[in-house]
Parts: structure tokens; sequence; C-alpha cells
């Protein structure tokens, strides 16, 4: 497993840097959250983004993709962390057009997948139903209904799912059993609906409920199997890709910490000098380099297909969590008062690494899983 960006994923990392510097710095996010902004992302962004390969960066060639590799998509979710951009690429290319690329049939693809890499179509999944993520809590039903399905239920925390197309809804076609499907639903079907939620960070999510909602047989993906081990795979390449982007933000946050720190004085003398302040701020870096070499071999097992690729996913996503909202409380509390305050764009970071880690699985979730992964 490679710990280390080779030349291409350099280059990548260093052109997003400078595009997200500029389109969307943390005043972006600041903007959109005052105007109450109806998408809740920037749709020039998400154009020029496009524009760049990055909706299609993990997409076979054939589907309009790149086929450049997961690694280079968590280089990209990384440089997003940095600057809190919020875009589309969680919730329509990571989690749902792995899923349909996974499980759907090549008719399903070819509808949606060229759709997604030209950024005229996003998806949404619709997965959890409790406060806290519980993947296998599902009690939404879709029930055979002559040529088709009926669907009912409610979901909660639907990343980006008032701007979806299409929302992909994880169901139960039998109450007793373990197994799960996964139906693309349209917006617009009747029945369905769909409430935005104001997320302490800014960032998109909504609540979903189906009441009768009545598809077509081909809106089921894939020919009727069980879609769990798909399913896990596609929330692992989620919570990757979400590690990848909280190190972004810790790592924001720390190097504007200690900036703060050298040049901040106290009575006279600057407060990067004390001690206690250093011993702080080597335990953050400590903690980012564990981080990130957690997500590096995550992304890089993701990408190989490997056999350890669930455990360490739970592993860099655990440990993500825990360094964003260590590395977030610390860079609030030595920026003083200020960093109180909401002119002081540090508070941005520690709402969004308060929102982030409970995304996809908290830290004790993932500890847990992780553990179960590996026999204990």
């Amino acid at each position: 497993m490679g710990l280390v960006l080779n030349e291409e994923q350099r280059l990548l990392r260093e052109s997003a840097r400078e595009l997200l510097s500029v389109k969307s710095p943390v005043s972006a996010l600041r903007a959109l959250r005052d105007s109450k902004d109806e998408s809740g992302f920037s749709r020039e962004l998400w154009q020029e983004l496009v524009e760049l390969g990055w909706a299609g960066m993990t997409l076979p060639e054939d589907m309009g993709g790149l086929d450049f590799g997961f690694q280079g998509l968590a280089v990209t979710f990384e440089e997003t962390g940095r600057t809190l951009a919020a875009t589309p690429l969680l919730s329509t290319v990571v989690l749902g057009a792995r899923l349909v690329e996974k499980l759907g049939t090549p008719a399903q693809q070819r509808a949606r997948l060229p759709k997604v890499a030209e950024g005229t179509w996003l998806l949404a999944l619709a997965l959890d139903e409790l406060p806290r993520h519980q993947p296998t809590q599902i009690s939404t039903t879709a029930v055979e209904d002559g040529d088709g399905f009926v669907l009912n239920g409610s979901k909660t925390f639907v990343l980006d799912g008032h701007v979806a197309d299409e929302l992909l809804v994880v169901a139960r076609t039998a109450v007793q059993s373990e197994a799960v499907q996964v139906f693309a639903v349209p917006k617009a079907t009747s029945g369905l609906e769909v409430t935005r939620t104001w997320m302490v960070d800014s960032r998109n999510a909504a609540n979903v409920t189906m009441k009768n909602v009545r598809v077509g047989a081909e809106a089921r993906l894939g020919q009727g199997e069980d879609a769990s081990v798909v399913l896990d795979a596609a929330l692992d390449c989620g919570r990757v890709a979400l590690a990848a982007e909280m190190l972004g933000s810790a790592t924001e946050a720390f190097e504007r910490t200690l900036a703060y720190l050298k040049m901040r004085e106290q009575f006279g003398i600057l407060i990067g000098t004390f001690q206690a302040l250093k011993h702080r701020a080597a335990h953050m870096f400590n903690e980012l380099e564990l981080t990130r070499s957690a997500v590096y071999a995550a992304a890089s097992a993701i990408e190989e297909d490997g056999d350890d690729a669930a455990s360490l996913a739970s592993l860099a996503k655990s440990q993500a969590g825990k360094t964003f909202e260590l590395v977030a409380g610390e860079a609030v509390q030595m920026h003083g008062g200020i960093g109180m305050t909401d002119d002081e764009e540090i508070g941005f970071f520690l709402k969004r690494s308060r929102s982030a880690q409970h995304a996809l699985g908290d830290a004790v979730f993932h500890r847990d899983r992780y553990a179960r992964l590996n026999g204990f």
C-alpha cells in the first residue's frame, strides 16, 4: 500500500488547492449560510469541478469517467476539507455512483453514470432511520405490487437529499429477512416527501418520508439480489472519503492555529513560546500524522480492493473523527476570545468537526466495527 502520493496525485493536490482557495474559501461557505442558499452549494463551482473531471474521477471511461482511481479522489476530498467546500461529491460521486456502478444492471448504469460524470444528475443515499448511524437497522419496506413496488418508511440525515434528482432508498422486501434492496426513486415521485434540515455546519441534509410510494420494477438496482455487501463497500468508500476531508479540515485548522500562536502577543511575549502551548501543538501534530497514515492506507486498500479495506475504513474514520474533534477544539481555545466569535473562521471548523464525525458512523461505532471485523 502506498502511503506517499505519486506525481500525478501531487499535481492533482496542487491544482485542487489552488482552485479551491480562490473559488471556494471558507468565506464562500459563510455566504451560503447567511443567504440561506436554496441549493446549499455553488452550482458554478460544481460545474467547474465537473469540467475538471472530478465527478467522473473513479467512473469507468466507457461511462464518461476518467478511471483515475480512488486515491486520487481522496486527494480532492482532503483539499475540499481545507476550505470546507460544500459540494455533492460525497453524496453523488462516492456513495450514489458507487452503488449504481457496483449494484446496477448495465442499463441502469448507462442511464445514470454518464449523467453523473457530466454533472447533470445528483444522487443521494437514503439509508439511516435512527438518530445514530445504524446501517443494518432498516424498517423501510418495499412490497411487490403488480409490476412494481410500494415503498413505506422514513429516513434521516440524507446527505444532499433536497437537491438530489434521485434518491437511492434502502429497504427490505421481506420484514423478517436480513437482506436489503436499493431502489432508485426520482425526487418528483408521488408520496415522497423531502424536508431540508439546517445542519450546524451549514451543510446539506434532509429527512425523507415515503407514504405508498409506487415505483416500477426497473427502479430496483440489480437483479433482486441482497445488496448488503455492495452497500457496505460503498459506505466504506464514503467513510474513507469523509475521513480524507476531515484530515484536510483538521490540517487547515492546525496550520491556522500555529500561525496565530506565532503572531499573538501576551504581555509583550509571543504566546507560541509558552511551553504548555507547544506541548499541545505537538500532540495535535502527532495525531494528524497518525490520521494521515490511516487515511492513505485506507484509500489505497479501497483502490486495490484489499481484504482489509473494511477494517482500514473504520480505522481511518474513527481516527479522523478523534483528531478533528481534538484539533478543532484546541484551535478555538488557543485563539482565545476571538475564536468564540462568528467573525473568526476557526469556529466553522469546530462545527464541521461535530457534524462530520457523526456522518456514516462516529468513532464509537467504528471502534466497535473494527474490533468485530478483527475477531474481538
